[in-house]
């Protein structure tokens, strides 16, 4: 997990709901860095620089594409 890439930035867990079933899906190896603090605390969550979307680095183009896709070709959209 050492040299996994952020590809993205959340505020809050709801946020990313389905882009974490769509990467499940894909079986993209990722994790939410400081997911369960901001669950526990979320007013910390500009505090602590929010939620980072950690990819790794083979995973990384693929990850990006499914996010540009729920964006830009879908009627969901990441907030």
């Amino acid at each position: 997990m050492k040299n996994y890439i952020v590809i993205a930035v959340f505020t809050y867990p709801h946020e990313y709901a389905v882009l974490k079933l769509l990467l499940d899906q894909n079986g993209i190896q990722y994790f939410f860095e400081n997911e369960t603090m901001i669950q526990v605390f979320p007013f910390y969550s500009n505090a602590i620089g929010g939620i980072h979307l950690k990819v790794h680095p083979l995973d990384k183009n693929k990850a990006i594409k499914i996010i540009e896709d729920l964006n830009f070709n879908s009627h969901l959209r990441i907030v």
